[in-house]
């Protein structure tokens, strides 16, 4: 029943793929399936007819207008791995329920954390999106430097993600603990700031945080210089590298665009946003990874010895899916070209799209990596035209997000979607002119 099921399954997928391309990003109408189980269990024709309904509601990375998230198509290996991972039903909680997998995370993420810079012994651990990544990474910096149950403080720039403040709120500690640097006009964390503030702050510091590419414009922070601050006073160096810390598997020229990442004590990097590996693919990764254990682990008293250490000692999940097989086999299937050309192809459709809105009368803020974002010049209208411009591209197939950002709203695209052509970008710069004549 398993592989016939699994065979019907990819009859299915088989037509939901050919068809993704002409449907829209998002769905225009959503039609929810019977949520309450039959009294008698269905079978492999009726699952699919209420999966169905389930696909045609979501969000549909596959369209090549779909550029307004670091969500983009899966890479179709990772696909594979994951209906592998959830056939083998291994868990990452111990050893000795997943033998072989619990090797293969700890030699591919120490492969990758060398590969970043961070130096022969460093490794780490997978967890379920950025978010946990950096909570993991903060709350071993604390315990780290000693600093448990004690009000600390971490400084980050101005522009840094939500999750540091997730952080704060799981750790115990106020929000004003987060102590926010102003950045510079390419919207990067001011080093000179950054010093100025330690030097005066009375708290003890748990830890700095340089971002590596920020959410709305994808600004990378100065990591060289950050890292010489904390080196000098002795702290503790996270760097958000969520969105463009996968630069550092790249080629040379994509390795300077986060130059000195290795010099951090903890890193986040999540291959689901720009190499398009399935999520949940995200890891936290460390030069001293025996610090995560020294921090989480508790006795499994139920459990056979590991070799080296329970993946459940070395973070806050327990029980976690396999993720490191579908990363292992996407890379596998990408190899060193095919990440070349993914980080390659998003900056280029990035430049392309830069050029053709350079002429318009926009405020376009600078940006390092793929993430493109602008609104009007007059200052006052970029609410209602950030609205409407949306739903005219959405007219077209073409998905935008709108954040705010200092106060005003922008459009955004991320040309991550090896899908979107030049069609796609010269349909956005048309649709947006036309918008900013009106």
């Amino acid at each position: 029943t398993m592989v016939a099921l699994i065979r019907q399954a990819v009859t299915w997928l088989e037509r939901w793929h050919g068809e993704a391309p002409q449907r829209s990003p998002l769905p225009s109408s959503i039609t929810l399936p019977p949520v309450v189980p039959a009294p008698w269990g269905l079978d492999a024709t009726r699952l699919m007819e209420d999966l169905d309904p389930v696909v045609r509601g979501s969000y549909n990375p596959w369209h090549p207008g779909a550029m307004a998230h670091l969500d983009p198509p899966p890479n179709p290996a990772s696909v594979v791995g994951e209906l592998v991972c959830a056939w083998l039903n291994n868990n990452m909680l111990a050893e000795e329920l997943s033998p072989l997998l619990s090797q293969l995370e700890r030699r591919l993420l120490g492969w990758i954390a060398q590969r970043l810079g961070l130096g022969e012994g460093a490794g780490g651990i997978m967890a379920s999106g950025g978010t946990i990544c950096t909570i993991t990474a903060l709350v071993t910096a604390r315990h780290q430097r000693g600093l448990d149950g004690q009000q600390a403080c971490l400084y980050a720039s101005a522009d840094c993600h939500n999750s540091l403040a997730k952080a704060l709120r799981v750790m115990g500690l106020p929000a004003a603990a987060l102590r926010l640097v102003s950045t510079d006009d390419a919207g990067r964390l001011d080093p000179h700031r950054l010093d100025q503030s330690l030097e005066k702050e009375t708290d003890p510091i748990l830890a700095v945080v340089a971002t590596a590419g920020t959410t709305v414009r994808g600004a990378v922070d100065p990591i060289g210089p950050i890292a010489d601050i904390c080196h000098r006073r002795g702290l503790w160096l996270h760097v958000d590298g969520a969105i463009g810390a996968v630069c550092g598997l790249g080629g040379q020229r994509h390795q300077e665009l986060v130059a000195h990442m290795g010099c951090a004590d903890s890193l986040t990097i999540n291959p689901q946003k720009w190499l398009g590996i399935a999520k949940a693919s995200a890891m936290v990764l460390l030069r001293q990874p025996q610090a995560l254990a020294d921090t989480f682990a508790a006795p499994l008293a139920y459990m056979e010895p590991a070799r080296g250490v329970h993946g459940g000692d070395c973070g806050l999940q327990g029980t976690r899916p396999a993720e490191v097989l579908k990363l292992w086999l996407g890379l596998r299937h990408l190899g060193q070209q095919g990440i070349d050309e993914l980080l390659d192809g998003a900056l280029q459709r990035a430049q392309t799209l830069r050029h053709g809105l350079a002429p318009l009368p926009l405020v376009m803020p600078s940006g390092d990596l793929h993430i493109v974002c602008f609104r009007p010049g007059t200052a006052g209208s970029s609410e209602a035209w950030s609205r409407r411009t949306r739903e005219q591209l959405l007219d077209q197939g073409l998905m935008l997000s709108r954040p705010l950002y200092r106060g005003q709203r922008y459009l955004k695209a991320v040309l991550g979607n090896p899908a979107t052509g030049v069609e796609q970008i010269a349909t956005v710069v048309g649709t947006v002119s036309a918008s900013l004549a009106r």
